[in-house]
């Protein structure tokens, strides 16, 4: 018997080690005794899921040990509480942190596997719909490898963002089904499960003590049940978790209506209930939408509040301490209601005074704010609020009169003051800022650029930056380079550690040390040759799947993020209209060759982006049908932009279209992305644009257009589009093509709206900008004609980015706002 244990735990070692090996006899034995497969029955998923068993059950052994450190160190922990965590595809992401990246290379091939193949059958976890869902999963992995005890808490979606289709040019939204196969990295924790309430009604009473009380009753409650994935650290052994909240009916099955034969009311509360984690962001322009989108809200901060509490008193029996091991980062405002859930429970339940309770919460909580575009700054109205909410409307109307006595003493004669400054916006209805809110019940406020930070305390949140200066901060964004660089780019990863080392996917500023390199004419060769291999499978990869041939050797002009008028798609569209009238009114002129690319989603209920949509479609259409035309201009729109085949996008790009108004973008990562694939910049001084001027210099980078102050400033004195088309014969052309229905012959009115608001309003300033952007894209062309002067560019802007490592971000927020230990990787 002794002799079969020991056997046993000999076999057990075997199958976990860390080698090729290892992961083989794990791969075989996940597909025989966990999928019940051979390797003739088995599909190519079926083996994608044996090998991600294989290196989850390596992640397990060091996650159990990670989180018994924490619980008996007794740590102070950070959470990070977010509606989207766009995590992407993990198999690769964690085989690389593991380090195991050639061993699982080596056994795949040597059982006759593509490894490209079996990587590609994993879904692409649809949880985000752009940056700030793909920020929240960096700054996971950068917290991990930083060995930050971190959680983050959000909601698993059962479908995420929609899976986008262009027919005939338009947007067609279909479901996600990114768990239609299973998922092999979660573990479902249905002892963890919550109960969360909504609607009901309150009512004040007395407790045993004789103090007043509020019991909130009456409720329909909705289960919320936990999911956990690993979130390991690079090559460190540090497994964080990403909690995901899966809603679920209290009440299942009613059998009284199902034996009376009403079927549809018998599964009604199950449906209604389940609902909420059904789809990322419903579409919240009818109101059962926004009803749908508040409760989600609550949902995942009520039951991760709830989670959190429950860790604490693990290892804790003094609620008052609670803020010395706890602090909760407020990813924008979708979780804001947090802070109240908190109060209620420090109130209501720990009956605790308020001025206990509020000095607890403010202590936890902080808050980022991501943008000053209106649609993030959430304003909800009162009445879904009283429905919904109840006991939450009272605790925000009291946090609301106890902060606005606050402001009367410290501006007791400015009363225009209180009404800007006041959490409830008066109106008809009244609604509840949610921005305010955050900056209220949270200690810490910080922007993500520079630009955006100062925005926000001179304009925004002006008032309350007067009011509490201490609470502002900046703190730029990041992305992993292990992510972005070290999977997505492996070619070029691979030419950067010959010529350095690797210790730059811990420490990404060492990639400075390419700098001396610039002026290496046989590595500047290797550059180049990396960038055409990379240029070439994103050519296949759009042959492929938009049906378009494109010329590798043309200048890969690249916008790839969510459709939005303020992030100027249409500026690019006009630009490569033209570009198409200057080689028609002379064939014969030297332009230079490029692929103008996109890639996007719009929000299902935003009109006018999903027109720019089909405008860029038409453009294409034209375009890429016209034979005088040739192979000098193409344009290629990218269905379902997501994490991998943003991964494919980005090592392929030669220019990177980051041309947001000045002052609209709050920092943008996609820039970062780019920047760090080695591709060049064309941009206004905006978000994160600023920041990678100042370091790679003027000259290693095309900006253009009018700064955020002459923004405002024409905006003040009174801004007239027209003007400015009437000044430029170029923009004039491009816009009477476009009114002489020359791209929608079939249907004259189509782009209509689009050209109207336009020549009217033109929000984003497009018409102002125009001129200047085809000025700077001539210098572009200019300088791709000098590949050796281009080259140097790139290796200088890739050499520069280690400023925009998520790991720098995430150790700023450490020290200067979580007050916790990381290690030390700068």
């Amino acid at each position: 018997m002794v002799d079969n244990n020991n056997q046993k735990r000999a076999w057990i070692t075997i199958s976990r080690a860390m080698n090729k090996e290892g992961l083989e006899i794990s791969f075989k034995d996940n597909r025989q005794y966990l999928l019940a497969k051979d390797q003739y029955s088995a599909t190519k998923h079926d083996n994608f899921m044996a090998m991600a068993i294989a290196v989850r059950d390596r992640v397990v052994e060091r996650w159990i040990v990670t989180q018994q450190r924490y619980h008996q160190q007794n740590l102070r922990r950070v959470y990070y509480l977010s509606m989207e965590f766009l995590i992407g595809r993990l198999l690769e992401n964690n085989i690389i942190n593991l380090g195991l990246r050639e061993e699982t290379r080596q056994s795949l091939e040597e059982m006759g596997f593509d490894p490209e193949t079996i990587v590609a059958q994993e879904a692409d976890a649809g949880l985000g719909n752009g940056g700030l869902g793909r920020l929240a999963a960096c700054f996971l992995d950068s917290m991990a490898t930083l060995e930050i005890p971190a959680y983050g808490y959000g909601i698993r979606y059962d479908y995420g963002i929609f899976h986008q289709r262009i027919i005939d040019g338009y947007q067609i939204e279909c479901p996600d089904e990114w768990l239609k196969l299973g998922n092999p990295w979660e573990f479902a924790r249905p002892e963890y499960t919550v109960k969360v309430r909504f609607y009901g009604h309150t009512q004040v009473f007395h407790d045993r003590h004789g103090k007043l009380r509020v019991r909130w009753g009456d409720t329909k409650d909705v289960l919320a049940v936990p999911y956990d994935m690993p979130i390991p650290g690079y090559k460190n052994d540090t497994i964080n978790t990403l909690r995901l909240w899966s809603a679920r009916s209290a009440e299942e099955f009613d059998f009284e209506y199902f034996n009376d034969g009403d079927y549809e009311r018998a599964v009604y509360n199950q449906v209604f209930s389940e609902n909420i984690s059904k789809v990322l962001y419903p579409n919240d322009i009818i109101i059962q939408g926004k009803e749908l989108r508040l409760k989600q809200e609550y949902f995942f901060t009520a039951a991760s509040i709830s989670d959190i509490l429950r860790r604490f008193k693990t290892d804790n029996s003094d609620i008052r301490q609670f803020p010395e091991k706890n602090v909760i980062q407020l990813n924008d405002t979708h979780p804001a209601l947090a802070i109240v859930e908190l109060m209620r429970i420090l109130i209501d339940e720990e009956e605790l005074d308020w001025n206990a309770a509020w000095d607890i919460t403010v202590r936890t909580f902080a808050y980022t704010n991501h943008t000053i575009m209106p649609e993030a700054l959430e304003n909800w109205p009162v009445p879904l609020f009283e429905s919904l909410l109840p006991r939450h409307l009272e605790l925000i109307y009291e946090i609301n009169h106890r902060f606005l006595r606050e402001v009367a003493n410290r501006y007791p004669w400015d009363v225009y003051r209180l009404g800007r400054m006041s959490i409830v916006e008066e109106g008809s209805p009244k609604h509840i800022r949610m921005a305010f809110l955050s900056i209220v019940g949270s200690h810490s406020v910080n922007g993500v650029s520079p630009l955006h930070s100062e925005l926000l305390r001179t304009q925004l949140f002006k008032d309350f930056h007067d009011l509490w200066p201490e609470k502002f901060n900046n703190k730029t964004n990041g992305v992993t380079q292990r992510r972005w660089l070290r999977k997505a780019n492996p070619k070029l990863s691979d030419l950067i550690t010959g010529s350095i080392g690797d210790h730059w996917v811990t420490h990404l500023d060492e990639l400075e040390k390419l700098l001396p390199r610039c002026e290496d004419a046989s590595f500047r060769g290797e550059w180049r040759r990396v960038k055409a291999a990379n240029k070439i499978v994103l050519a296949d990869y759009i042959l492929k799947n938009a049906h378009v041939k494109v010329d590798p050797e043309s200048l890969f002009d690249v916008q790839v993020k969510r459709i939005h008028e303020y992030k100027r798609q249409l500026l690019f569209g006009l630009y490569i209209i033209s570009q198409y009238l200057k080689m028609k009114d002379a064939p014969d002129a030297v332009i230079q060759p490029r692929t103008f690319i996109f890639g996007g989603k719009a929000a299902p209920g935003y009109f006018m982006a999903k027109l720019i949509i089909k405008f860029i479609s038409r453009i294409a259409d034209i375009i890429n049908n016209d034979k005088w035309v040739q192979d000098r201009l193409k344009v290629v729109f990218l269905e379902n932009y997501c994490v991998s085949l943003a991964e494919k996008i980005f090592p392929g790009s030669d220019l990177s279209e980051q041309i947001s108004t000045a002052g609209t973008e709050a920092s943008g990562t996609g820039c970062m992305k780019f920047m760090m694939n080695g591709a060049l910049t064309i941009g206004t001084l905006d978000g994160a644009n600023i920041e990678i001027k100042k370091a790679v210099g003027d000259e290693n980078i095309f900006i253009f257009g009018m700064p955020e102050a002459q923004v405002q400033s024409l905006k003040n004195s009174g801004y007239h589009p027209r003007d400015y088309i009437g000044r430029s014969p170029l923009l004039k052309e491009v816009c009477q093509l476009v009114q002489s229905h020359f791209f929608s012959p079939l249907d004259p009115d189509l782009f209509e709206p689009l050209i109207n608001n336009l020549l009217e309003n033109d929000p984003f300033m497009v018409c102002a900008d125009f001129d200047a952007y085809c000025a700077m894209q001539d210098n572009v062309s200019a300088a791709y004609c000098d590949q050796e002067a281009w080259t140097k560019k790139s290796i200088i802007n890739v050499a520069k980015s280690g400023v925009f490592s998520s790991d720098r971000t995430i150790a700023e927020y450490a020290r200067e706002i979580w007050q916790v230990p990381y290690k030390n990787n700068f």
